[in-house]
């Protein structure tokens, strides 16, 4: 059995991130699994994996682009069958870069609290600056409508509530949604939850998967250990990325509710309550 196995999902990432990724999984002391599951149209990062020559690194090409999560189903798939392989698994993308120590950090951590599903570390991006990447369950305004609101200061204090900025992000802490960007996940959940709904094709099928986790297990932030992420926000820059965002933010409410939410309501402000500081709105 491996300590922890992970995998990256690529679709033409650029190789310079990749090597930069597995450099930091080199570097890792545990016994480790990882996989590349490729959905790009060409083959072109064979060569690469042959130079890399590792055995606990594996490339898989899928030779078709279904999405994000189907990407990460190959290998979820893989758990299902077989929970045996490992006790942990890590989804993480390619922009990523964490320290010596850090998953040694979360797996340590994991082991003594049972109750944990899912776990995600402090995050900051490449010049140092924290993130926060920690959020509410969202309300259609958090996601659709805010982007078309013409009043800042309305969106401002929306957000504000909406990403826990009144949170203490130096203490571990119960979420209800974690970064897609980190999924730090106990194998067995798996078996309970499923894999990716492939349904999303891209955008918030790590929120529906983290929404389903937080039913059956703890959901938690814990900022002993931390990443660094190059954090893109690619749907703020494409009208192509928006539009799947959009589609994706509708299949969720679809699936979970819009307005009438209850599930919703009873989270967030139990979260509220829990990690309360004075909110300025």
């Amino acid at each position: 059995m491996y300590d922890f196995t992970a995998c990256i999902v690529t679709y033409n990432t650029p190789i310079n991130n990749l090597e930069e990724i597995i450099k930091c999984f080199q570097k890792i002391k545990l016994n480790f699994k990882l996989w590349i599951s490729d959905n790009s149209e060409m083959n072109d990062l064979k060569n690469l994996f042959k130079k890399i020559d590792d055995t606990r690194i594996e490339y898989i090409f899928n030779n078709s682009n279904k999405g994000f999560g189907a990407g990460h189903n190959v290998i979820i798939n893989k758990l299902i069958s077989n929970p045996e392989i490992s006790e942990f698994h890590l989804i993480i993308n390619a922009d990523i870069f964490f320290e010596e120590n850090t998953v040694e950090k979360i797996v340590a951590y994991m082991k003594k609290h049972k109750k944990i599903g899912q776990i995600g570390p402090k995050i900051k991006d490449f010049d140092g600056e924290f993130n926060y990447t920690c959020r509410l369950f969202p309300t259609p305004v958090n996601l659709i409508f805010r982007r078309f609101l013409p009043f800042k200061n309305v969106v401002k204090k929306m957000d504000y509530d909406y990403e826990m900025r009144w949170a203490n992000f130096n203490k571990i802490m119960e979420v209800p949604i974690l970064s897609g960007c980190f999924i730090f996940v106990r194998t067995s959940v798996f078996k309970k939850i499923g894999g990716f709904d492939e349904r999303f094709f891209m955008y918030m099928e790590d929120y529906d998967l983290c929404r389903r986790i937080g039913k059956k297990y703890k959901v938690v932030y814990y900022p002993e250990a931390e990443i660094f992420h190059e954090h893109g926000k690619a749907s703020y820059k494409s009208k192509k990325m928006m539009i799947f965002h959009i589609k994706s933010a509708i299949k969720y409410f679809n699936k979970w509710g819009w307005f009438f939410d209850k599930e919703r309501k009873i989270k967030n402000n139990e979260i509220r309550k829990k990690n309360d500081k004075k909110r300025s709105f």
